[in-house]
């Protein structure tokens, strides 16, 4: 193997560095840049830094004033290396110059074939020698390209072989991370926040991406993941992140017509690696509803503006509604008498379906929103039998407060809940555990029956150790205890004592569980998203206030525990009810008085009264402020989190089976009958049934790969790929005239304004041949050169300003391109004035120009030979303006 070359040894021999070679590139004069250049003695030298930077500043100076000719030859004289033709190659893509980019990759070309390849920048990424450039550590031209959204240079660099590669893993412990991190930790990460830039942005998700979408979805995952491994650079990770849930929802609103938002909604991609979109691909909906596998992919990875899209929203309410679409324009009343009919109806509506599934009426059931309706009622049914049995308990407390208690009595919930047991099961087996799990409501549902299921076998345990235990000897002390013992009798750890714990807590959780179907309303829905939100801030507080509060019981504890003076203080159970309900203002602060025990009782008052200040007047208000802050925070975007909300609910009831709801579902169907048989005879006979298409087939007017005929010539994956193609090049040509008519405004802006300032030029140089007229001579010849040179400079800095905005709008904008060649703007010291403007902008100026011409251009002016130029020469304007002045007579009459 041959050894890597040193840096330094890459440097090629120059020639001598003239002087005067930056003025002459400064002014744009080619014929005095040639002359230098070919005067001087030929003979190459290795040159000191110093001088090999002042070739590498001639180089970008050229490009960046817009010398085009003089960029090339300098390329055809001097003899550059790679490293400075690289960063040349940055300068040409940051000023915005397509035809230098093409240049010096021709060049660059040339280098790579005498030297090294693209990949062997990498070498100087830790070297010292380029700290001074201006572009941060890792930014390649590509990655600059990008994060400009240039799409003109970053699709002319992807066709000469130019890619950013992936970066590593945060834990990777390659020798290149490793090398790395050990060499410079911060140019090590600053190269991997731009790599990332440059990923993220609009043009190389255009450009790069088969699936630009799919592409987008990952990468935003991706950044938020890397948000919370690396909270250094989390607000960076963060910004990139919105801009790629921005990019995949200016996408979708792209789609033109219904064929191309099916085909763009349903299947995830051709063949995927991951396990997880197979999954979603896999899933089927109800007979007639389409899978929209990307749809629900959107709603795993957490993209809300993608799913609360227009288009997409209007999708999910044409499925929710089915053919019931007049429930979508129906009066609130009319909704609410549906509803209750259909709660009052339930038993018959399931009765129906049982008996004929495949029915008109059957199919009816079958729509999202009635399956929705009779869910509900279900669920409200189980919570009216919930209490039905808490007021048979209460007037039957003396009958239900020993062992002679009907346990069936009590147990009339347990059908709703073993119905609930096996819609979950059925739930898991048709959307799989992961998928299953990605719901917090299924948590819930875990635990309550789990709950539920504890407390009806507990009661089971009472019931048959009595029947057990009374078998051998009735009159024995355990036959007694299980069958005639009262409640007082009873032991701490008695199971009945347990089982009505528990049926206690969880019918608390089955009225929580009702809020998960608020988000089909709007006010309803935003209110419930809110209070999920305060109570995950509630619980990241209480680990804060559990701390102070142990701080504070440990110390209170241990001063009062000498003493028996409080009957509320000396023991940690006491000692912590007593502060507890101190934060609630609901104890006297008289507890902790003792009056016998003077220092003790200073100290107790002093800690308590620093409790008080810290748990009540600090804390507590941080935590409303916290509340409040939150609830703001979903009120800004309420509309987009609620549809986001919405749309987990409306996806829930799109799933094929689970329409009967509980208890009737544990009632065996015909339908489920004769599916269990065939899916027995097709597991025996080991058939497996082609997929059907999930969504209609497309028409040839929308659909180009299908023939006159009618016969498919590509596949749906074809047609797929072909929409996001178009997609992707009607955002890049949107793209391009917004950026195309923003440049226009902004330059008539600034047309506007330099006639305003030539106005004003114009007024006070009359003043001043008035003040001179009148006093016969000029008291300091100088002050009209200074009064004409505060306006150049003026009207000068107004348009250096326009290019660098220029420059930065093209980072900032959201719809930024890349101009065409021959229509590129430079962006400092090269567009003269009569050139910039266009047809619609010279109606906008053409009071100002002429008169500018009319007023300057005097006889014998030698300032006025070539037209006003925006970017000024270097030169000082004053001498050009002194000779007009001396050569105009006091007094002569305007021209």
């Amino acid at each position: 193997l041959n050894p890597q070359p040193d840096w330094k040894e890459i440097v090629n021999k120059k020639l001598k560095f003239p002087e005067g070679l930056l003025n002459a590139i400064q002014d744009g004069q080619l014929m005095k840049v040639q002359q230098l250049l070919q005067v001087s003695d030929g003979i190459l030298r290795q040159l000191d830094e110093a001088e090999d930077r002042a070739w590498r500043e001639a180089l970008n100076l050229a490009i960046r004033t817009g010398g085009e000719e003089i960029t090339k030859t300098l390329l055809r004289i001097v003899k550059f290396d790679f490293r400075q033709i690289h960063e040349a190659l940055l300068v040409a893509v940051d000023t915005n110059q397509p035809t230098v980019v093409k240049l010096l990759l021709d060049r660059l070309d040339q280098e790579k074939g005498r030297k090294m390849d693209i990949k062997s920048f990498s070498s100087a990424l830790f070297d010292n020698s380029i700290d001074n450039s201006r572009f941060a550590p890792g930014v390649t031209p590509l990655t600059l390209a990008c994060e400009k959204d240039l799409y003109e240079i970053v699709d002319m660099l992807m066709k000469k072989g130019h890619a950013i590669p992936g970066p590593h893993k945060v834990s990777c412990s390659c020798l290149e991370c490793s090398n790395g991190r050990k060499f410079d930790l911060l140019k090590f990460s600053l190269s991997r926040i731009n790599t990332y830039k440059g990923i993220a942005s609009r043009a190389h998700l255009s450009i790069a991406s088969e699936d630009a979408m799919l592409t987008a979805f990952k990468l935003s995952r991706e950044l938020k993941r890397l948000s919370k491994k690396e909270p250094e650079f989390k607000p960076e990770y963060l910004a990139l992140e919105q801009l790629c849930q921005e990019f995949a929802f200016e996408l979708l609103g792209m789609c033109r017509n219904q064929s191309e938002v099916t085909a763009v909604l349903n299947d995830v991609a051709d063949s995927s690696n991951d396990e997880e979109e197979e999954d979603f691909d896999d899933q089927a909906f109800e007979e007639g509803i389409p899978n929209l596998a990307r749809l629900r992919l959107a709603v795993n990875y957490n993209q809300k503006r993608f799913v609360a899209h227009p288009i997409c929203q209007q999708v999910l309410s044409s499925i929710w509604c089915g053919s019931l679409q007049s429930w979508r324009g129906s009066t609130s009343l009319w909704k609410v008498f549906v509803s209750c009919s259909i709660f009052m109806g339930m038993p018959f509506l399931c009765l129906v379906y049982y008996v004929a599934p495949k029915s008109k009426f059957g199919k009816m059931l079958k729509i999202p929103v009635i399956k929705f309706l009779l869910h509900s009622a279900s669920y409200v049914w189980f919570l009216v039998f919930l209490l039905a049995e808490s007021l048979v308990l209460e007037h039957n407390s003396e009958t239900f407060s020993g062992r002679n208690q009907d346990m069936w009595e009590t147990s009339l919930h347990m059908i709703w809940v073993a119905g609930f047991f096996w819609f979950e099961c059925k739930e898991v087996w048709i959307e799989g555990f992961r998928s299953y799990l990605l719901d917090w409501w299924n948590f819930l549902d875990i635990v309550m029956l789990s709950m539920y299921l504890a407390s009806f076998v507990l009661r089971l345990l009472i019931f048959f150790q009595g029947r057990v235990f009374c078998l051998d000897n009735k009159e024995s002390a355990e036959c007694r205890y299980y069958t005639k013992a009262e409640r007082q009798e009873w032991h701490t750890e008695d199971p009945q004592f347990i089982a009505e714990v528990l049926f206690a807590v969880t019918s608390m959780l089955s009225f929580t569980r009702l809020a998960s179907i608020l988000p089909a309303h709007e006010t309803l829905g935003t209110l419930q998203i809110s209070i999920g939100k305060m109570i995950d801030d509630m619980i990241r507080f209480m680990f804060i206030m559990m701390i102070i509060l142990t701080a504070f019981l440990c110390g209170m504890n241990n001063i009062y525990v000498h003493y028996q003076e409080s009957e509320k203080l000396g023991s940690f159970n006491e000692t912590f009810q007593f502060l507890f309900w101190t934060m609630l203002g609901m104890e006297d602060h008289d507890v902790v008085d003792m009056p016998r025990f003077l220092m003790a009782q200073l100290v107790g008052r002093v800690l308590y009264g620093v409790f008080t200040i810290v748990m009540v007047v600090v804390l507590l208000n941080m935590l409303i402020a916290m509340i409040t802050n939150c609830f703001q925070k979903i009120e800004n975007d309420a509309d987009v989190e609620w549809k986001f909300a919405r749309s987990k609910l409306y996806l829930s009831f799109f799933r094929e089976g689970l329409t009967l709801p509980v208890p009737f579902n544990i009632i065996p169907s015909p339908k489920s009958i004769f599916y269990a048989v065939r899916g027995l005879f097709r597991f025996l006979c080991c058939y497996k049934p082609k997929r059907q298409q999930k969504y209609p087939p497309i028409s040839t007017i929308s659909n180009p790969s299908m023939d006159e005929g009618g016969q498919r010539t590509e596949g749906r994956a074809a047609y797929r790929r072909q929409v996001l193609k178009a997609l992707v090049q009607r955002y890049i040509d949107t793209a391009r005239r917004e950026f195309e008519e923003s440049r226009r405004k902004d330059l008539g802006n600034r047309l506007t304004e330099l006639n305003k300032s030539v106005l004003r030029l114009l007024s006070d140089m009359k003043q001043l041949r008035h003040t001179v007229a009148d006093n016969g001579t000029a008291d300091n010849p100088l002050n009209g050169t200074c009064v004409l040179h505060k306006y150049i400079m003026k009207v000068r800095s107004s348009f250096q300003s326009y290019d660098n905005g220029a420059g930065g709008s093209e980072q900032a904008a959201p719809t930024d391109a890349a101009l065409p060649q021959d229509g590129a703007v430079a962006e400092e010291d090269a567009t003269p004035l009569p050139q910039e403007p266009s047809e619609g902008q010279q109606a906008e100026a053409e009071e100002g120009p002429p008169q500018v011409e009319a007023e300057e251009r005097q006889p014998g002016e030698e300032a006025q030979e070539r037209p006003l130029e925006v970017e000024a020469e270097e030169r000082p304007p004053q001498v050009e303006v002194e000779v007009a002045i001396e050569e105009n007579p006091v007094g002569e009459p305007e021209t």
